[in-house]
């Protein structure tokens, strides 16, 4: 069983998603008392806020990449963000690494191509919407990215901040959620991609007419799968 090393904090209410996630599919894949061997590196939330706000994105990525490389230095065999946003500093980490990264949103991409699918509404955080980090790795595996409207993408971005990230989940923001969604349905999007950790508590499957990519729960799942799959190809 292979030891994911994951950079978490950011925010503390979705890397406890992905630490309970990966515990409880390792137990289902081996039942008794097992669990996953994770090695966390959990970051301080509120400094990248202030760090966001202040547009200092070279030191952001900076404290990434030496997470990581922390990450596989105490003996990770693969690393994984467990936040949408700072996927913009990918590749920089992927070049510091010399073990595998597991990327969220080729995993989210692969799931959506598997159904048939080709054009799917993107929500998260401004920067994830606004910037080209996230919508082109979803491009470059033949998704068409839809992004709400200014106003729209404003409210998306505040319900994260301010509420979902501190724990708060409330049915008028689900609300809010439901008609962005539909709006970009009638666009055109046939599937809704959840490109933030924390959304997942606020919108599920049955919130809206369309199939739901969790990235959250994508990225586990992939990463479920990665524990194992090198000791599944020596069994075979």
């Amino acid at each position: 069983m292979k030891t994911v090393g994951i950079v978490g904090g950011l925010s503390p209410e979705s890397t406890i998603t992905y630490y309970k996630g990966l515990n409880e599919a390792v137990q289902a894949r081996l039942g008794g008392h097992h669990n996953a061997r994770i090695l966390l590196n959990s970051l301080d939330f509120g400094e990248f806020v202030e760090l966001k706000e202040r547009g200092d994105w070279d030191t952001q990525g900076k404290m990434i990449v030496t997470a990581s490389k922390s990450l596989e230095k105490a003996g990770a065999d693969f690393v994984m963000l467990a936040t949408n946003t700072m996927h913009r500093f990918a590749e920089e980490v992927e070049k510091a690494l010399h073990i595998p990264f597991l990327h969220l949103a080729d995993a989210t991409a692969r799931q959506i191509r598997e159904r048939g699918l080709k054009k799917a509404g993107l929500l998260g955080t401004a920067y994830t919407m606004e910037q080209d980090f996230y919508k082109k790795r979803l491009i470059a595996q033949g998704i068409e990215p839809l992004v709400p409207e200014v106003e729209d993408r404003s409210d998306i971005h505040h319900i994260i901040y301010e509420e979902l990230c501190r724990g708060v989940v409330r049915d008028e923001s689900r609300n809010i959620y439901q008609e962005v969604i539909a709006g970009l349905i009638d666009e055109g999007a046939q599937a809704v991609i959840l490109g933030c950790t924390e959304i997942g508590m606020l919108i599920g499957p049955g919130d809206v007419p369309c199939p739901v990519f969790d990235t959250t729960k994508i990225h586990i799942e992939a990463a479920a799968q990665f524990i194992f799959d090198e000791a599944e190809s020596a069994a075979a």
